[in-house]
């Protein structure tokens, strides 16, 4: 009998435990991802009638930073809520366009403009991020029981308030916090957010947020309700590790749960909907300020993502032409039917996973195939994110650099 030695058999064996890794993956990845039956938000009808005011006092404070774009059609769907204690505070942090002539606007004119209170900032304090600082800021002037802490580019079902703080407290929750409806009507948009939420369902599955008996946290923060008691016990945003967060509401989440109070995220699709970026580079700037950051394996799992997004997303449609290159005359060669087969488990399940994150995002199925595209860009991403930080260039957002969580600059 012939022997086959280490040399011939080598490509067949790399073949196949990649092959093997690629699907072990996205299964595991799916299991990790898929939300329970728990882990949705129990929708009410809404109301014709207001609900009597005898419910708690809600304080929404929306931070906005020059967002003449989106601030009319957030705060005025947060102003129509059919819950009837409530009040919005939206802290205007310096804003340069004309967010605030649009807010005076609506103070003024809007049917329930006396619900309305616009806080302006013009400085931000050494040591502090700017959107904690602004949050801070807004709870100082709140008297609500609980505090929403919302996005200026979020809209906002007329019931989402009061579904949410319903069911807050029926499962006596602490922290609750809403999943939103992505709103992706570009190219780009449709290739990149699916593969962003691939990442972000592999750091933090919502099985495990949900369970008190792990220590992975995370809430999302184009939607948090939160009890004020809470939040003052723990000393909310002034806390000297909440100060300069750029990732404020996983920080705030991890700090709720590690005290022992109670977290909930689940998904409230339905209810609150939001458009992140508009654009490739807001996209890739939005997301190179958070990757690294957000990582939680520290730098060497970081490294392992950088390497491994490619492996998972690109050199599954690649793996035809790498068994071409095995085949000479020695007896390890992968023949076509065997490379066949194994490209098409591969590529199965890179697809029925992108698939099945397209459906949940409601984009068009044939943007699976742009799966490798989003990998390539989304690894660019995650290296320039990790290369800016640890070689404190920093990032920039709103008009702000960061160069670590210690210190922030104006860009000039």
């Amino acid at each position: 009998m012939k022997k086959t030695s280490w040399s011939q058999s080598w490509p067949r064996l790399l073949f196949w435990s990649h092959v093997l890794s690629v699907v072990g993956f996205y299964l595991l990845l799916w299991w990790r991802t898929k939300p329970g039956d728990n882990d949705f938000v129990q929708k009410l009808r809404p109301h014709t009638e207001a609900v009597p005011a005898e419910r708690p006092l809600v304080s929404i404070i929306v931070p906005a930073r020059n967002e003449e774009r989106n601030i009319r059609r957030c705060v005025d769907s947060l102003l129509m809520q059919d819950y009837e204690h409530f009040e919005v505070i939206v802290v205007d942090d310096g804003s340069t366009d004309q967010t605030a002539r649009i807010l005076d606007e609506m103070v003024a004119m809007h049917p329930r403009g006396e619900r309305l209170w616009v806080l302006r900032l013009r400085n931000l304090p050494q040591g502090w991020a700017g959107k904690p600082h602004a949050i801070h800021r807004g709870t100082q002037e709140a008297h609500g029981e609980w505090l929403v802490f919302t996005d200026a580019d979020t809209r906002h079902a007329p019931n989402a308030l009061r579904s949410a703080l319903t069911q807050a407290e029926c499962e006596h929750a602490d922290l609750f916090s809403l999943g939103s409806k992505q709103e992706l009507p570009t190219f780009w948009e449709k290739v990149l957010m699916p593969m962003a939420f691939l990442g972000v369902g592999m750091l933090y599955p919502p099985r495990l947020v949900n369970d008190p008996h792990s220590p992975v946290a995370v809430a999302n923060g184009q939607y948090i309700l939160l009890r004020r008691a809470v939040y003052d016990a723990l000393g909310g945003y002034a806390r000297p590790e909440l100060r300069n967060t750029l990732l404020d509401d996983r920080d705030l989440a991890h700090v709720v749960k590690e005290h022992g109070y109670k977290l909930r995220f689940v998904e409230g699709r339905g209810l609150v909907s939001v458009r992140m970026y508009h654009n490739f580079n807001e996209i890739w700037r939005g997301w190179r300020k958070n990757v690294y950051l957000g990582n939680r394996g520290g730098l060497g799992f970081f490294l392992v993502q950088i390497i491994g997004l490619p492996m998972v997303t690109v050199i599954p449609l690649l793996m035809p032409w790498l068994a071409r290159l095995t085949r000479g005359r020695h007896t390890g060669r992968i023949g076509r039917k065997e490379a066949a087969f194994g490209t098409g488990l591969e590529v199965t399940s890179v697809l029925a996973y992108r698939s099945w994150v397209d459906k949940q995002l409601q984009v068009p199925w044939y943007y699976v195939f742009s799966q490798p595209l989003a990998g390539t860009i989304f690894a660019a991403i995650l290296s320039q994110s990790s290369w800016r930080i640890l070689t404190k260039r920093g990032v920039d957002w709103r008009g702000r650099a960061y160069h670590n969580q210690r210190d922030q600059t104006e860009i000039k």
